[in-house]
């Protein structure tokens, strides 16, 4: 049982019953030794990409905070404009940790919900409003399909993370002069809401990564230009949280993400 190989335990046949017993117990020792395998990989590239995603506005930081140290008798509009990229840059940081530190609670379980009945319309009129200047930089825009009293039980700040985060990706990744569909329709006991937005076909593979924490599916994109890799993964945890489901799919360069919530406490 203790050898580190797949071979099957025989023994006689008036002993096949412990046989069977012996291994399916060494099936699954197997698998937990798999598993722990795992999780300790990716202990170890989560804390590699933390690193690797810290370093470079922190280098930033360094590097002016450097600049401004060695030449004391730089012009004030210089140096006005080094300690701006600077205080930018360190708010960058402060955005990544903040958000590494979230997930990690969410992972952990210790994030309280505070639910109440949500106007689902309302929300994502007020979210797509908010997020229009960013929209509009690519000529962008949101359609809304849902009807407007449409509600479900939630927490109202959490979900609005949730939505928020899904589309500030499809608005990061849609093609320009593009719209970004969303629609919702309750099914049985539970709400079903959908982001769909024009993209190039995202790889099967690639797909079952989206919600990996410090993820990008456009790996050419820095932690500087593109989002910190979290905001998926933080939608991910607090769906969960709210006894729901989230999932992506990607077809004829239109990528589809789809939100199940219950439409009550359970």
């Amino acid at each position: 049982m203790l050898t580190d190989d797949e071979a099957q335990i025989q023994l006689s046949p008036e002993m096949l019953p412990f046989e069977r017993k012996l291994n399916s117990v060494k099936r699954t020792l197997a698998e937990r030794k798999r598993e722990t395998s795992l999780a300790e990989q990716r202990k170890d590239e989560l804390v590699m990409y933390l690193a690797h995603d810290i370093r470079t506005p922190l280098t930033s930081v360094i590097g002016y905070l450097n600049l401004l140290e060695e030449d004391p008798n730089m012009p004030p509009e210089l140096r006005a404009a080094r300690v701006h990229i600077a205080l930018e840059k360190a708010y960058r940081l402060e955005t990544m940790v903040n958000e590494f530190f979230e997930i990690t609670k969410y992972k952990s379980q210790k994030i309280a919900l505070s639910k109440e009945n949500i106007d689902l319309y309302y929300m994502l009129v007020q979210l797509s409003d908010e997020l229009s200047p960013v929209l509009a930089q690519r000529g962008n825009a949101v359609a809304l399909h849902l009807n407007e009293d449409l509600t479900v039980e939630a927490d109202p700040e959490k979900l609005a993370r949730v939505f928020s985060n899904i589309l500030k990706n499809a608005a990061s990744y849609s093609g320009p002069h593009t719209e970004i569909g969303i629609s919702a329709e309750k099914v049985e006991q539970e709400v079903i809401i959908r982001f769909q937005n024009s993209d190039k076909d995202i790889p099967d593979e690639a797909l079952s990564s989206l919600f990996d924490k410090f993820y990008r599916a456009d790996q050419s994109r820095s932690s500087d230009t593109g989002g910190t890799g979290l905001g998926l993964a933080i939608a991910k945890e607090i769906v969960l949280l709210h006894g729901g489901t989230i999932g992506v799919s990607s077809q004829n360069h239109v990528v589809t993400f789809t939100i199940s919530l219950p439409l009550t406490n359970q």
